[in-house]
């Protein structure tokens, strides 16, 4: 065996961290992914760089923030020259997989959302026809729109992918998941697509949530089992070569919304058995505006919940999607176990470490919202994070603050290798070996192409985190967000405007101000002094 380390990272898609059994959830069944932290360490403090798809997941890949590599929000691809992580194990010498979502491309091929007059200010709402600050870079930025896999049988991607050998590739969420598991799933059955989307669901009158359906594909065919299977298939190819090591990232859509749990999962738990969060109750005196803008649109019966932006819920669409999604959850779980299991079985387990981790959260209830959107709360920006030595030298907890923006260093320092040139994050690996020093404070940037929520403008928000306490500033806003998590974990009580926190919050501003200086690009590296 080389005794350069595999690695396997799993993630999953909108799962907050504590819809984990080894995060504390009471109800959700994940021995699996459990048992990873059980023989593991668990971070339990592990925020986002970015609450949104595609610049969480560009974040994970090139180690740099939203503002750097330019995915500020959905919609604006990786550049293809952007460096990866994955890239340079790549060029060491690893053998380099992808199964399932990607998401550094764009999907859906719909137009754009520029709000007229606000995109910038005073500029136009369409961008056609300005001449760009920065020219494009070569290559093509088609390879995940959702439309040409559908179109064209012959349309794929270009390897390698973003530093990807090989790639199996699923786009888009629920039951109606593209790319190659499409052309997987209609090899296994001729009538697939009567199978998908809500216009063909199973009844299922005991339920009324918002953009959930009872699909008609059986469990062996729903995109997590394409997954898995497609990562049986990359396991036991990295077994036939086993003097090279090997990155392989499963990559599950779920459980973002829509909410389609196939088979046995679709009633695996009752919505009369789920928890209401602790923030349920939220006290409109004190909440912050466009939280106040949300429920009241929800009591005047004008919320929109047909869309992916966030919305005030019920009680009982927060009960019945956090069913559904525990259903979708726990398909993932028994996925990762045969995933584990073929690990140890091809005798690949005792040189892989094993990562676990999420793009970002879902409210699912919190604060009586559903899916996701630019209010920074806990269970939008934390996410679960789990390594896995092969040894399992290393076990615990662990309440250092780290973020994904840590990932990339992190798995290069791990491989022996050098970072690149404005590689941002901080190693993890003295704090998985139980050192305390790091990070007093996690950046979180946010860019929006919607105006909603009461605004004005697009929705634009920057966010630290401390030890203690988060604080969070709106472009435009007179007012900020403020919470003492130590006193207020649930971030009930906004103190913004407490006299009483004036200088904690004039003290978290300059935080903020510094972390924004400290993570501005330092790339590229001068080649002269003048």
């Amino acid at each position: 065996m080389n005794k350069r380390p595999n690695f396997l990272l799993i993630m999953t898609d909108q799962h907050r961290a504590d819809h984990l059994g080894c995060y504390g959830n009471r109800i959700v069944r994940t021995p699996h992914i459990d048992s990873i932290a059980a023989t593991g360490v668990a971070f339990e403090r592990f925020y986002v760089a970015s609450p949104i798809c595609m610049p969480n997941r560009a974040t994970l890949m090139t180690g740099r923030m939203p503002s750097l590599h330019g995915v500020r929000h959905n919609g604006i691809p990786l550049p293809l020259e952007a460096t990866t992580f994955v890239e340079l194990l790549r060029r060491a010498g690893y053998r380099t997989a992808m199964v399932g979502k990607s998401h550094l491309q764009n999907m859906t091929g719909e137009a754009a959302n520029l709000p007229p007059g606000k995109y910038a200010r005073g500029g136009p709402r369409s961008t056609e026809g300005l001449v760009p600050a920065e020219r494009p870079g070569p290559g093509r930025y088609d390879q995940e729109l959702a439309p040409k896999w559908r179109d064209d049988p012959s349309h794929d991607l270009d390897l390698p992918y973003y530093g990807f050998d090989s790639v199996d590739l699923a786009i888009d969420h629920a039951d109606q998941v593209e790319g190659h598991y499409t052309r997987w799933l209609r090899q296994k059955r001729n009538d697939a697509d009567s199978l998908r989307g809500p216009e063909n669901a199973l009844p299922s009158p005991d339920y009324a949530t918002p953009q959930a359906w009872r699909t008609r594909l059986p469990e062996e065919l729903y995109p997590t089992s394409y997954i898995a299977e497609r990562s049986l298939a990359r396991l036991d190819e990295c077994a036939q070569e086993r003097d090279r090591p090997f990155f392989l990232k499963c990559s599950f859509p779920d459980p973002h919304h829509p909410f389609t749990p196939p088979g046995r999962y679709w009633g695996m738990y009752d919505p009369k058995d789920m928890e209401l969060p602790a923030s349920w109750n939220v006290d409109r005196a004190t909440a912050a505006p466009p939280l106040r803008w949300l429920l009241d649109q929800r009591d005047a019966g004008k919320a929109r919940t047909d869309t992916p932006a966030l919305f005030a819920c019920s009680e009982r669409e927060a009960r019945e999607t956090t069913a559904l999604t525990f259903g979708m959850i726990t398909m993932v779980d028994d996925a990762v176990g045969r995933i584990l299991e073929r690990l140890t079985a091809l005798g690949l387990a005792d040189n892989t470490i094993v990562i676990f981790t999420a793009d970002h959260g879902d409210y699912m209830g919190d604060h009586q919202l559903l899916l996701k959107g630019p209010l920074h709360y806990q269970a939008l920006v934390r996410v679960p994070f789990l390594w896995r030595e092969p040894d399992g030298g290393v076990r615990g907890r662990r309440s250092a603050l780290s973020s994904t923006l840590d990932i990339a260093r992190t798995v290069l320092e791990r491989a022996g290798l050098e970072p690149f040139q404005g590689l941002q994050g901080l190693s993890l690996l003295p704090a998985l070996n139980g050192a305390r020093d790091g990070r007093e404070a996690i950046l979180i940037e946010e860019e929006g192409q919607r105006i909603y929520l009461g605004f004005d403008r697009r929705v634009r928000v920057r966010t630290v985190v401390t030890e203690r306490h988060r604080l969070s500033l709106y472009d435009g806003a007179a007012w900020g967000e403020l919470y003492d998590l130590a006193e207020d974990p649930h971030e009930l009580t906004n103190r913004w405007a407490d006299p009483a926190c004036a200088g904690t919050r004039s003290a978290l501003s300059e935080q903020l101000a510094r972390a924004m200086i400290e993570h501005s690009d330092t790339h590229p590296y001068p080649t002269g002094l003048a």
